[in-house]
């Protein structure tokens, strides 16, 4: 009887057909493993059914016939190889050709209509579980299984062959991974980044003949000769050279910039390596039926493993995303406050950049205006914006809220190794040297920008121009700001996009190093023809010092001006709320306004809502970025609570080292 409206063990084998056609066969074979894995009721069910089906299979002596001849059928039309060879790898050894291999594989339906067992083995076992139970079956049932189901009437009389037709899908796989393995080692973009030591050492010109040479000792010995485990303990050795050398590339990219379609080049190349010892161990197994279930298991997991695009890109992006928390961290620790003299030129650069920020609230103001379309209008605002945070850098001063994003990873760089009994200690001190630093950055921001703007609202007036904001923008812009509108939500937004910056200025500083472009323009012959050989030395030296900057000043500009834009056009309805810019406004506002302004409830709540802005422009930068840095240099086992037992001791013992720098020690004597 069906039940839950699948069908029984006995109907499913009274409807085995080899004479089927195939696709008929395939979902036979479908549904057969569907009732072995069953409701999803754990291991030992599906173990146990295996009994079941192998107890079943034995009380029919008249199906196992008929079972014979489907299973010399199915061999006979199917390809073992690209299972065993090809499974799980890209087609292609590119990165968004796997990327779209696998949105296909997700998007679009497989057909159980076709004679490669790679494609194939998807539909038998689509399961999470599937791995689990194949593993779990031991070495007395698949014995049973191997001596019933796989080893036809009559073949134990005669002499054995010198290798099965199993042995002999396995020896062709091998073959193949082999190619591939060298295929990959030989690849410029791999063998140029090798170390020098590794590409005389010739390690991938000597695998082929290793596997040369194994193949003719299984031929002319047998798979259990003394000669084939020799040559087979040869190859074993080549493999490791070859994952060895391959691994030299990991230090250059480290030096020279990394690139995801290396790394994942790479990881392809190292998981070939491992199959091909897998499949060569199920070769030489002494159990040769356990050690088929093994690989078949193995395979299962990588069915699931090569589905997921999230793997995927969190696989071979992981060093890049290590490569950007690097270069972030050597970034952040220039914002990071220590002594009192360092508080002090935090303030100054802080003051430097609030008076920039002031010229940019009267030019966001001018460019409305203008009465510009929204996208023009944005692209107007983002190059505004742009321009001034590159001033901002280029004069050596700050702007706070950029400030969190690259001093995150300098901040988890302290946190590598929990085990130390002074990192806690030692990463409490940097919070009170960040939050000291973040403090004195929006201290000098803010206590420029307020009088840079009063300053051009009277210089305005004073010429008799009109002012930045007719009244009617004025009250406007205090309702934008206010605390009771969603200006929360939206510095909350803002501060995703700061932390966007620092990401694309990291991604861009990689791609500058990764493409040698500094080395092009200090040596490239048409750029030193155009800049002359001097100059362009020091460019090329400038760029490389300053290209991570640029590319946050301009994206982050470009994102404050056009995000907002693009979310309009799609409904959504986004602003950017920047702590600096917006006091910069409310400012320009009560300018506009009058000192009456001072005693509206707009404006309070308007200064209840800056207050709201800049701890959460720095809050979701920093956390966004801080996550990342974890990730990306594999912090795990945070002992959160070490941490917040040790910040909580500060705050009660040593509150102000939070907001000011420490007191210089009185001289002795």
């Amino acid at each position: 009887m069906p039940v839950n409206g699948r069908p029984d063990l006995g109907t499913l084998l009274d409807r085995l057909d080899p004479q089927a056609p195939r696709p008929q066969r395939h979902l036979w074979l479908m549904e057969l493993l569907a009732w072995v894995r069953g409701p999803g009721d754990g291991t030992p069910a599906a173990v146990a059914r295996v009994g079941l089906l192998l107890d079943a299979a034995q009380a029919r002596p008249q199906w196992l016939p008929r079972w014979h001849a489907w299973w010399a059928r199915f061999s006979a039309e199917v390809d073992f190889a690209p299972l065993l060879a090809d499974f799980g790898f890209a087609p292609r050894t590119a990165f968004f050709s796997e990327f779209g291999n696998r949105l296909r594989r997700k998007l679009l339906p497989a057909t159980p209509d076709t004679t490669d067992l790679g494609e194939l083995f998807g539909l038998l076992f689509p399961s999470a579980g599937d791995a689990a139970w194949l593993r779990a079956l031991d070495d007395a049932t698949l014995a049973r299984a191997d001596a019933l189901l796989f080893t036809p009437p009559g073949s134990q009389d005669n002499a054995p062959p010198a290798i099965t037709s199993w042995q002999a899908e396995l020896l062709d796989a091998l073959m193949y991974s082999v190619s591939q393995v060298n295929a990959t080692g030989f690849a410029s973009e791999i063998r140029v980044r090798m170390s020098d030591v590794a590409r005389q050492a010739r390690t991938f010109h000597a695998l082929p003949g290793a596997f040369g040479r194994f193949r003719e000792a299984v031929a002319d010995t047998g798979l259990s000769s003394d000669r084939t485990a020799e040559a087979a303990a040869t190859l074993r050795e080549r493999l490791e050279q070859c994952r060895n050398a391959a691994y030299t590339v990991y230090a250059h990219l480290d030096e020279h910039g990394v690139s995801v379609g290396i790394v994942f080049r790479l990881r392809q190349l190292r998981e070939r390596v491992l199959r091909t010892r897998e499949l060569l161990d199920c070769l030489l197994a002494a159990q040769p039926a356990p050690a088929a279930v093994r690989l078949l298991a193995r395979l299962a997991q990588v069915n699931q493993d090569s589905r997921s695009l999230r793997e995927l890109v969190a696989a071979s992006s992981q060093m890049t995303a290590a490569k950007v928390a690097e270069r972030s961290a050597e970034s952040g620790e220039h914002y990071i406050t220590r002594d009192a003299a360092g508080y002090r030129d935090m303030l100054a650069r802080a003051a430097g950049g609030g008076v920039v920020l002031a010229f940019t609230t009267w030019m966001k103001f001018s460019l409305m205006a203008l009465g510009l379309s929204a996208f023009w209008g944005g692209l107007a605002a983002g190059l505004n914006y742009s321009v001034s945070f590159l001033v901002v850098m280029l004069m050596h001063w700050t702007v706070a809220t950029k400030q969190p994003a690259v001093t995150a990873p300098a901040m988890a760089a302290r946190l590598k190794d929990m085990s130390d009994a002074g990192v806690v200690p030692g990463f409490v001190d940097e919070v009170a040297h960040l939050l000291r630093s973040q403090v004195a950055a929006i201290a000098g921001n803010l206590g420029l920008v307020i009088p840079g703007v009063l300053l051009i609202c009277g210089g305005l007036y004073a010429a008799g121009l009109a002012p930045m904001l007719d009244e009617a923008h004025a009250r406007h812009v205090l309702h934008e700001q206010s605390l009771l509108g969603p200006a929360a939500l939206f510095a909350a937004f803002t501060g995703v996009l700061l932390f966007a910056s620092s990401v694309i200025a990291g991604w861009v500083e990689n791609w500058f190093v990764l493409q040698r472009l500094d080395s092009a323009v200090a040596w490239n012959p048409d750029i030193t023809r155009v800049l002359g050989a001097q100059r362009a030395q020091a460019w090329s030296r400038w760029l490389r010092d300053n290209i991570s900057g640029v590319a946050a000043n301009v994206s982050l500009g470009l994102m404050l001006g056009l995000v907002p834009a693009f979310a309009g056009f799609f409904g959504l309805g986004l602003e950017v709320r920047h702590i600096t810019l917006s006091t910069g406004q409310v400012t320009a506002a009560v300018a506009t306004l009058g000192p009456a302004a001072l005693a509206s409830a707009d404006f309070w709540w308007a200064v209840a809502g800056l207050a709201v802005i800049g701890p959460l422009n720095l809050a979701v930068s920093f956390y966004l970025a801080f996550r990342l840095a974890l990730a990306a240099r594999n912090v795990a086992g945070v002992d959160r609570a070490r941490i917040r037992d040790a910040l909580r001791e500060r705050v009660r013992t040593d509150a102000r080292s939070f907001l000011l720098p420490p007191r210089p020690e009185a001289p002795h004597g």
